[in-house]
């Protein structure tokens, strides 16, 4: 038998590109290695800070993106996703300059939830800073105009220690944050049939948000778990 090289690192086909960060990344956060069942290749990019990235536009932060992205292909990586919802920004110019699949956002999964929902239902979006979450945002994550979008900001905990880049999480009150924030964007909107979760954060709280709201809940987890399938078919 022979076999092919050209890679560093075999085994791992997700690339995940990181904020430098220094919260805790519970079990389901995707920057908690735990959460996957398959391994994955992590790069941080160094100063891209959740503030800098949610709050302030990524500014200045695209070539050192690119440059991570590029280091985890050269290492092995099939595919690169990344851990933030807003890095949707850098989704065309990513993908051009790594030359292999990229999913850059959690958000990209909208227009899919939609076609999956009965007539007169759509999908809504929970995000950990709607105040700072643009139409540019959406639109280069292929959101149709319109979308409903719920927040955690205001709440106890969750926004403000995941920004704030906090050392300690009560991830009680993380918790109840983003089920309060999902019930009243359900609430607000009746006609939501199903919830994206914007923030690879509030993965560990998916399971709360869809017992208490009742509707399917999509996010980060699901849609890498997709694209890894794609990158590392399943033998039969």
């Amino acid at each position: 038998m022979k076999v092919s090289g050209g890679k560093s690192i075999y085994g791992a086909s997700v690339g995940i590109l990181m904020l430098d960060a220094r919260f805790p990344r519970i079990p389901g956060d995707m920057g908690n290695a735990t959460t996957w069942p398959f391994p994955v290749l992590y790069r941080v990019v160094r100063d891209a800070t959740p503030d800098l990235v949610v709050r302030r536009g990524a500014i200045g932060t695209l070539a050192t993106f690119i440059n991570a992205a590029q280091d985890l292909v050269r290492d092995g990586a099939d595919g690169i996703t990344t851990n933030c919802g807003f890095l949707s920004l850098f989704q065309e110019e990513l993908a051009d300059a790594v030359g292999v699949p990229v999913a850059t956002s959690s958000l990209m999964q909208v227009a899919m939830v939609n076609r999956l929902l009965p007539n007169k239902k759509r999908a809504g979006i929970l995000t950990i800073s709607a105040s700072t979450l643009t139409a540019r945002h959406l639109e280069r994550a292929g959101v149709p105009e319109g979308t409903p979008v719920g927040s955690t900001e205001g709440g106890r905990e969750f926004t403000r220690v995941i920004l704030g880049n906090e050392m300690e999480l009560d991830v009680d009150l993380a918790r109840q944050d983003n089920v309060e924030a999902a019930i009243a964007l359900r609430d607000a909107n009746p006609d939501i049939g199903a919830i994206v979760l914007e923030c690879t954060n509030m993965v560990p709280y998916a399971a709360d948000i869809r017992a208490a709201t009742g509707l399917p809940v999509f996010s980060i987890y699901n849609f890498v778990s997709w694209f890894h399938d794609g990158l590392t078919p399943s033998k039969f």
